[in-house]
């Protein structure tokens, strides 16, 4: 029988032996998520120069994913309109719990936590309207669901936290889509805008695009240590008439629309997939899949160059420069605007890579 001096004790024990970090998962510097070459999908932590330290088996196709900020877990998002959002442990590979949304609602692709870990905030919507929610769930309690906000608008995509604090950018697409099969329903009618929601869930600000780019969808977040919001669209508006793909944007300010050469407008087909800041802050870069390429821009809004990659998808923040993923398998580094590819495989990268600070 247990004595109560013995009970105390292994009690103490418990409460002194050293929590798991990022470091018992390999220290992956990035998450991402592919289809193998047997044709199943698995979520991927990968090394800073592009090398893959695990893979975890995902039932579907993945989107996105989002890393606790201290414990070594990862919860991967099905691609939308989602059924699932898988919490990962890295170190062992496990499922720790796998989330459904609530009756009548879709999962969005994405995902984030608070600034203190205890809640992760999901991308949402009411599945036959499109309105937008952010679900709240308990991250110290099992992930157990606690309730959800009104997005600000219709198909939010992705959503972030401002640095430092528990302000919530919201990326609504502005798009009604179709809850089987994603056909668009309200193109002609569609209003984009970012929606900021304080830490009860209330909206601080909402921003829309001007009326001549009102069926430029916003759909994917990069913010920087200043805070600034850069956002990446897809225009769906008439393709021989094509619009400015990356937008920037602080509190207080009114947002802005990067203007690019023609001739680079036409090569993105209308479409920017993912989004990063380089570590510096000084540079940000979208890619398009549909165009095969990418663009840098000065913080500033100038455009800097572009670069042809083929099937060109995740971008994120890497020493010197960025880290691109491809639907080819092959992982590059852009250092000084140049593409050096640098590991091939047989995974075939899904839309994003995501960097752990």
């Amino acid at each position: 029988m247990t004595t109560r001096r013995g009970f105390l004790a292994s009690l103490l024990a418990a409460s002194t032996l050293p929590s798991l970090s990022w470091a018992d998962a390999g220290s992956p510097a990035f998450l991402a998520a592919a289809k193998l070459a047997d044709g199943t999908f698995a979520l991927h932590g990968l090394t800073a120069m592009g090398e893959t330290v695990f893979t975890i088996p995902l039932p579907a196709r993945g989107h996105a994913a989002t890393a606790h900020p201290n414990r070594p877990e990862a919860v991967a998002f099905a691609r939308r309109p989602g059924i699932y959002a898988i919490i990962l442990d890295c170190v062992t590979g496990a499922v720790l719990t796998r989330l459904a949304p609530p009756d009548g609602t879709q999962f969005n692709g994405h995902g984030s936590f608070s600034k203190d870990g205890q809640i992760l905030y999901t991308s949402e919507v009411i599945a036959t309207t499109s309105e937008g929610r952010v679900g709240l769930w308990d991250a110290a309690d099992g992930y157990r669901r606690i309730t959800s906000w009104p997005s600000g608008g219709i198909g939010p995509h992705d959503l972030k936290r401002l640095p430092g604090s528990d302000i919530l950018v919201v990326a609504n697409g502005g798009i009604q889509t179709d809850p089987q099969d994603r056909t668009k329903l309200n193109i002609d009618t569609m209003r984009p805008n970012l929606t900021y929601l304080d830490g009860a869930g209330s909206i601080t600000d909402l921003i829309e695009l001007t009326a001549d780019y009102r069926q430029n969808s916003i759909r994917h977040l990069a913010i920087a240590a200043d805070k600034t919001v850069a956002f990446a669209l897809q225009w769906e508006g008439d393709p021989a008439e094509p619009a400015p793909l990356l937008g920037l944007h602080k509190l207080g300010q009114q947002p802005r629309l990067c203007a690019v050469p023609e001739a680079e407008m036409f090569v993105m087909q209308g479409y920017a997939g993912s989004i990063a800041f380089d570590p510096t802050g000084q540079e940000v870069a979208i890619t398009s899949s549909h165009g095969g390429a990418v663009q840098i821009y000065h913080r500033d809004g100038a455009f800097l160059t572009g670069i042809l990659r083929a099937d060109a998808s995740g971008i994120a923040p890497a020493p010197n420069g960025f880290l691109l993923t491809d639907g080819f398998g092959t992982i590059s580094s852009i250092i000084d605007h140049a593409l050096v590819p640098m590991t091939q495989g047989n995974a075939l990268w899904d839309n994003h890579l995501v960097a752990l600070a």
